[in-house]
């Protein structure tokens, strides 16, 4: 039974009181007691309101729902983007388009305004990831390379456990060539140095010269792109608002076999980070709560700390210090050591029973939003020993709002919030996921309501699919998830995201991001193909681990976002045609073959992340899919597939037991899987009664009754009652 304290009509438990009590509230100004009151209050007109807007929800589902069945009864075509967008319009699902909208957003800090970069999404209850990637402003290149399949192993140049030069040698070779792209020389080329020189006296500028292997002497092309030093031994550049810093050590391993003895290359690499409080993380109750909660304090406060063994060793990991050189003019220049951080709270769906008013549970979200805000004074009060936000403000992503009303409703909340901190008004910035189809269809309107809240607008494809699959649940089987990324909702989605961007001011202001890339072992496939997020104008895009945010930084020196975002903005506005075209199958004759096909993939996925959310309380993590390639899965990826598997069994493409049948095969594949886990507990030995393995078949079986298709509902109650078992 969870310990409480009664408090101003609340139930808090008692972690969660003595967190804030001996943890957050001193040295902010702000009791304890002073801040449940006002949450307390906050609560009497939010909760109905929360409430409010999940019951719209349900309600515009029901009209569409009718609408697809009385065309399907009138033996209409399913899909009629004009005739949709008419009864859209005319249920007020798509609102007026307001007219010329301009972002007002101030005291934004330049990673998010001006710097175009990678941007990390991080569990924030796991402290070793978080730390991680909070520290992952900077990184090595050499490292990213010579650990990924960027660099063949052809030609004896395989990883070894010990370091093997000739793969050191291809490594060093890549990056030079890289070198001649970001910095280049203005006679010769980087691979051809021997010798790097910082020269000017004490009252005179500094540069750089560099000699090559023929003794002739040169310099960069662009000389400005040389900006400081410390001695000779670390050399740092600027280039499309991005750093790097070349390190010079003949006697080391990788330098002494450099004829300049250059021994690695640092990019600045994630530039932004989202410590992830929602769907990368399984809390399911107050001690949970308690974790991600104590996390992001932790990182406010520079404090957050943890000691873990890697390859026998203990490691014992903590925040980054600022970096510091010598200005080319010889003053002291300071840059960020971490990646500007921001938090993600939860959507407005998900009660939880840390908090209780009045005997009932409160809005996650909303105690979320209170909570991780309170942390982040230590932040705006400069009460740590690290600095996020020089700027004084709070970053919070907020997903799932299904349109401007559920942005609004965010908003007011934060206005609250700012009021019960004492904070000044707007300090708590907004990050909006358009992720949901009511979103993207009125994207400009919600831009408006937080005019001078937004930083960021992000493009979910896994989770925007799960939506277009529920929200239109009754108009056909869908196509195969293989084909989904080629239908035309999915381009114009994306197009138009950027466009009503740039539209509303958000260039030079705000972050244009774009989606994971989900498979952090292929590398070199990312290179190839991850490059289309800065040339389509986004200034940001997730990426999955800090080697692949060092890689993918590559494209954001060979593409300068900034013009692109200008010749974007000369575009024409868009229309709503091909975004309202669902992806419905038009021809459903698919073999046998190919129907077990799509359930076994979507199956194994489905049982692969289940499991180890269920059993092991892991949010999101590298999952082996059926071929055993690792990737990237968390619950969006879990709501696409089993919205997908949940439309095929509502048309009658599968059968319920044809679904339980695939899954209770996979539960077998997904064993295998796991075998190597000592932790593991194989569902196969009890199908019945195995908790995750019900929860994966729910997931499915009752996946048209889920609101809007999430997953939470059924997760978080499988986890509790696994935790309970335990």
């Amino acid at each position: 039974m969870t310990q409480r304290i009664h408090l101003h009509g609340l139930d808090i438990a008692k972690e969660l009181a003595e967190l804030v009590a001996i943890d957050i509230a001193p040295g902010t100004g702000i009791s304890p007691d002073a801040f449940w009151l006002s949450m307390s209050r906050a609560l009497d007109e939010f909760m109905p309101r929360n409430a409010e807007l999940l019951a719209i929800r349900d309600d515009f589902q029901v009209k569409i729902n009718n609408y697809y069945k009385e065309r399907l009864a009138q033996n209409l075509p399913p899909i009629d983007p004009a005739d949709q967008q008419s009864f859209l319009t005319s249920i007020d699902y798509i609102q007026p388009q307001p007219g010329k909208v301009e972002l007002n957003t101030q005291n934004v800090d330049p990673e998010i305004a001006t710097i175009a970069g990678p941007q990390l999404v991080v569990p924030v209850m796991n402290a070793r990831y978080a730390l991680n990637a909070a520290n992952a402003r900077w990184g090595s290149l050499y490292d990213a390379l010579y650990g990924t399949d960027v660099i063949p192993e052809t030609d004896g140049a395989e990883k070894t456990p010990q370091y093997n030069p000739v793969r050191g040698q291809k490594v060093v070779a890549y990056a030079g060539g890289l070198l001649d792209e970001i910095i280049p020389l203005a006679q010769g080329s980087h691979q051809q140095a021997v010798a790097y020189k910082v020269q000017g006296g004490d009252s005179t500028s500094k540069s750089l010269v560099i000699t090559l292997e023929n003794g002739e002497i040169t310099q960069l092309k662009t000389t400005d792109a040389f900006v400081g030093f410390k001695g000779d031994t670390q050399l740092l550049f600027k280039h499309n608002e991005l750093h790097l810093e070349l390190l010079f050590d003949a006697t080391s391993p990788v330098g002494r076999h450099h004829p300049a003895g250059l021994k690695d290359v640092v990019m600045e690499s994630a530039i932004t980070t989202i410590q992830d409080c929602e769907d990368s993380v399984a809390a399911v109750d107050a001690s949970d709560k308690v974790v991600v909660y104590r996390n992001w304090l932790g990182l406010m406060q520079g404090s957050l700390e943890d000691k873990f063994e890697k390859a026998g060793r203990l490691v014992h990991r903590s925040m980054a210090q600022d970096r510091f050189y010598t200005s080319v003019t010889g003053e002291s220049l300071q840059l960020p050591g971490r990646s500007l951080m921001l938090v993600r709270n939860v959507g407005l769906l998900m009660n939880t029973q840390a908090v209780l008013k009045d005997g009932q549970p409160i809005p996650e979200g909303i105690l979320d939003g209170f909570i991780t805000a309170f942390a982040a004074v230590h932040d705006v009060k400069q009460l740590g020993s690290r600095q996020n936000s020089r700027q004084g403000s709070v970053y919070i992503v907020k997903p799932k709002m299904h349109g401007p009303d559920e942005v609004q409703f965010t908003v007011d909340l934060f206005a609250a919030i700012e009021k019960t901190l004492q904070l000044p008004a707007n300090t708590l910035k907004i990050g909006i996921m358009d992720e949901e189809r009511r979103t993207t269809l009125n994207l400009k309107a919600c831009i408006e309501r937080a005019a001078e809240r937004v930083i960021f607008i992000n493009t979910g494809f896994l989770d925007r699919t799960g939506d277009e699959i529920h929200t239109s649940m009754l108009a056909g089987p869908m196509v195969r998830k293989t084909e989904m990324k080629q239908q035309p909702w999915i381009a114009a989605y994306e197009d138009w995201n950027v466009n009503i961007g740039l539209a509303c001011g958000l260039k030079g202001k705000a972050q244009i991001g774009k989606g994971m890339w989900p498979k952090p072992d292929l590398m070199a496939d990312m290179l190839a193909t991850k490059i289309e997020h800065p040339n389509a104008g986004a200034n940001c895009a997730w990426v999955p681990s800090p080697t692949a945010a060092s890689l993918h930084v590559i494209h954001y020196h060979r593409t300068l976002v900034a013009d692109v975002q200008a010749k974007l903005a000369n575009n024409a506005p868009m229309g709503l045609t091909d975004l309202l075209k669902v992806p419905v199958a038009a021809n459903t004759n698919w073999s046998k073959a190919e129907i077990n096909q799509e359930l076994d993939n979507n199956a194994q996925g489905i049982l692969g992340y289940v499991v180890r959310w269920v059993q092991h309380g892991v949010g999101c993590s590298k999952v082996p899919d059926i071929h055993d390639v690792g990737l990237m899965e968390d619950r969006a990826t879990l709501r696409i597939s089993s919205q997908h598997m949940a439309n095929w069994l509502y048309h009658g493409v599968c059968s319920e037991s044809e679904v339980m049948a695939v899954m209770r095969r996979m539960a077998q594949v997904v064993d295998r899987q796991n075998e190597g886990d000592t932790t593991y507990k194989p569902m196969c030995n009890d199908l019945e009664h195995n908790i995750a393995f019900k929860a994966a078949c729910r997931l499915v079986i009752d996946g048209k009754a889920q609101p809007s298709g999430y997953t939470e509902v059924l997760l978080h109650k499988a986890r509790l009652e696994y935790k309970e078992s335990m």
